[in-house]
């Protein structure tokens, strides 16, 4: 790629270079698209079907990384009381926004299961009623 002069434009690096001292470092997303989720997500509007694919998949997920959760029993209740508040023949939005974002807090050492409870709340948040 030039610009309209014939001059060159420098090549993009999208690397990640940490040197030196301590770092703590949360969600990363590095390139071109890249998206990183943490704390509440607000997104397009998705259809119940989709939500409880989502909420199967965060299961099988919390299943294959237990070990790797801080907390696993009290995310895997937080994921159940998002499941039965989600039930209700009207869910509170309040009770949803506090379930996902508890939900998030415990499952971010776990990149894959970060990403899903970031649809996944997507997907909540975009429910008919909410």
């Amino acid at each position: 790629m030039g610009s309209d002069d014939g001059r060159q434009d420098p090549p993009v690096n999208n690397g990640v270079m940490i040197s030196g001292g301590t770092h703590h470092v949360g969600n990363q997303a590095v390139g071109h698209r890249a998206q990183a989720f943490s704390g509440s997500v607000s997104f397009q509007p998705q259809d119940a079907e989709r939500t409880a694919e989502l909420l199967a998949y965060v299961e099988r997920l919390l299943d294959e990384h237990r070990a790797a959760l801080a907390d696993p029993e009290a995310t895997t209740r937080e994921l159940r009381r998002l499941r039965e508040e989600l039930d209700e023949p009207e869910p509170e939005p309040t009770v949803l926004r506090r379930a996902l974002t508890r939900l998030n807090e415990f499952v971010q050492p776990v990149t894959p299961l970060v990403v899903a409870v970031g649809q996944l709340a997507q997907s909540v948040q975009g429910l008919p009623g909410l």
